[in-house]
């Protein structure tokens, strides 16, 4: 099924410590429903994967798959879990939300591993982890550009990139 209707507003959240266990469900439900297709790992990214951060409450999950065609076999499986396919960078991944856009709890990316985006969006969860810092200027962020686009995401996904391509330029402890 192919998301449609208004999306939900934007709304940032204290860190809540269930996130984690969220995640784990759903990725176990995804293993048992896709897992034949997974070749790079389920993932908990976004900020909802970094201890303390302030979020919007949905928890981003990343899939690495071999390629963009071949995933599609999985739509069927994922709208079984109330994944709904919405066509957004279909060049770089397979985007689907959970139950639907204007009440989401989940973010699911089909991403192939050998690509830039599969690797960014690890080592951005990683680089947040590791830098107290960068994670409290990014936070900054969050809570300027949610003020600014509550009813605009693609403004308020746009206002994080510059942001986001510099912390994954900068070379952190981890690096």
């Amino acid at each position: 099924m192919t998301a449609r209707g208004p999306d939900e507003p934007i709304r940032l959240a204290p860190y809540d410590p269930a996130w984690p266990a969220r995640f784990e469900a759903e990725r176990a439900a995804l293993d048992s429903a896709i897992g034949e297709w997974v070749v790079g790992g389920i993932h908990h990214v976004g900020s909802t994967a970094v201890p303390g951060l302030e979020a919007k409450p949905i928890v981003d999950i990343l899939v690495g798959v071999r390629d963009l065609d071949e995933s599609r076999a999985c739509f069927e499986p994922l709208a079984q879990l109330d994944y709904m396919y919405a066509p957004y960078l279909p060049e770089e991944m397979h985007w689907l939300c959970k139950p639907h856009p204007s009440r989401r709890t989940h973010h699911l990316h089909l991403v192939p591993v050998d690509t830039k985006r599969y690797r960014d969006e690890l080592a951005f969860r990683d680089r947040l982890r590791g830098d107290p810092g960068l994670a409290k200027e990014y936070v900054a962020l969050k809570r300027e550009l949610a003020g600014c686009f509550a009813d605009d995401r693609e403004a308020y996904t746009e206002g994080k990139s510059a942001f986001i391509k510099d912390a994954l330029c900068r070379i952190g402890p981890e690096q």
